[in-house]
């Protein structure tokens, strides 16, 4: 039998992170979107609730729950901010996870408890200026000299990267070729303020505006050969890995900003008159707002099929893809209709709904566009 309902565990986590959104993010993250500052108190408080250590182990510092667990997490998040829930995301999908599934046993314990009590935050450096979505294409080197690795090249779009409680930076390198000439590709940690090491000014986004995202550059920067994550020449089969994980999560995120659209036009069309009738009494409005609401619902049965054959240890690199595609669809057509019903209220910043107009495009993008969805579905069905 299908049975969708959470269990108690997963039902007492999705409670809490609702009620800390509601009352602890929603009134205060417009101000710190329309600043462009990271909001640390509220990173500070998601630690300390245990958020960022939500799939890592008691062994390790923390919760010893499951990756839907951190799925949870981000949907009720991005209900109310995407910022917020990609801070999360991206510190335990991007940051955590790497060390957590591919990490020595001393990189596990130097680095793992700090991450899973937020008191620290990991980047994970793959996209570079020159390759977007052919990650494949990386021009980042890292050479072999004695006991250390020297690193030279460039990342760009990293999220976390440059906060005051960034603690590293993993890369993808070029550490060789393979004998049928293929790029030998591996994954090293780069602690922050290696000399070398240097994070450029954030970026000026359209959305995820309280969120910390910089181009990074390394000019032989040396770290130790201990510092390599996993075996080498491994590291393009482990990055795959984990944007593999990482797009369930990325879709919980997109099916919160889509479920938080509803919640907006649903008060919204209580409050509002027109024409000497609140507007949710018009079949517009409420068609509208009933297609918003079957996108999202759409959306999150993917990612909880997707999900839950991950947690089986299933194959389930076709079902992320669908979850990921579907969610960041849901989550556009829903910001542009509630910004519709919103009307001119809706084109003002201080709405929600105008920062989830500007957050929903990203999720079409990153962690693998739509475009690389559909390549990786057709793949999938041996197309």
């Amino acid at each position: 039998m299908v049975d969708h309902r959470l269990s108690e565990e997963h039902e007492a986590l999705r409670e809490s992170v609702e009620t800390f959104a509601r009352k602890d993010v929603a009134p205060v993250i417009g101000d710190y979107y329309e600043r462009e500052e990271f909001p640390y108190p509220l990173v500070a408080t998601m630690g300390r609730m245990g958020l960022f250590g939500l799939p890592v182990s008691e062994e390790y510092g923390g919760m010893g729950g499951d990756y839907f667990a951190l799925c949870l997490a981000l949907e009720e998040l991005a209900r109310v901010d995407s910022s917020v829930a990609i801070t999360l995301e991206a510190g335990v999908s991007l940051g955590a996870m790497p060390i957590y599934r591919f990490g020595s046993e001393e990189q596990k314990r130097t680095w793992l408890p700090k991450l899973a009590t937020g008191e620290a935050l990991g980047a994970f450096g793959l996209t570079e200026p020159g390759g977007g979505s052919d990650a494949g294409a990386t021009r980042t080197t890292a050479v072999l000299d004695g006991d250390e690795w020297v690193i030279n090249g460039s990342k760009a779009f990293i999220t976390n990267s440059g906060t005051d409680i960034t603690s590293f930076v993993t890369v993808t390198a070029v550490t060789g070729h393979k004998p049928d000439g293929g790029k030998e590709i591996s994954t090293i940690i780069v602690p922050s303020g290696t000399p070398g090491f240097t994070v450029a000014k954030k970026y000026s986004k359209v959305g995820w505006n309280a969120s910390d995202t910089h181009e990074l550059s390394f000019d032989d920067c040396r770290v130790p050969a201990a510092n390599l994550l996993g075996e080498r020449g491994r590291g393009y089969a482990q990055f795959l890995s984990i944007l593999t994980e990482g797009r369930v999560a990325i879709a919980a995120l997109g099916v919160g900003l889509a479920q938080g659209c509803v919640d907006e036009c649903l008060r919204y069309a209580g409050e509002r008159e027109a024409f000497g009738h609140k507007i949710g009494e018009y079949q517009a409005i409420q068609f509208k707002i009933a297609d918003m609401e079957m996108r999202a619902h759409t959306a999150r049965l993917a990612y909880y099929d997707a999900a839950a054959r991950m947690l089986r240890g299933e194959p389930y690199r076709k079902q992320a893809a669908i979850a990921k595609l579907v969610s960041s669809n849901a989550a556009m057509d829903n910001a542009r209709d509630a910004t519709q019903i919103f009307g001119g209220y809706g084109f003002m910043n201080e709405t929600p709904v105008a920062r989830f107009y500007r957050d929903a495009k990203i999720l079409e993008i990153g962690e693998g566009t739509s475009e690389v969805q559909r390549m990786l579905i057709a793949r999938e069905l041996g197309l």
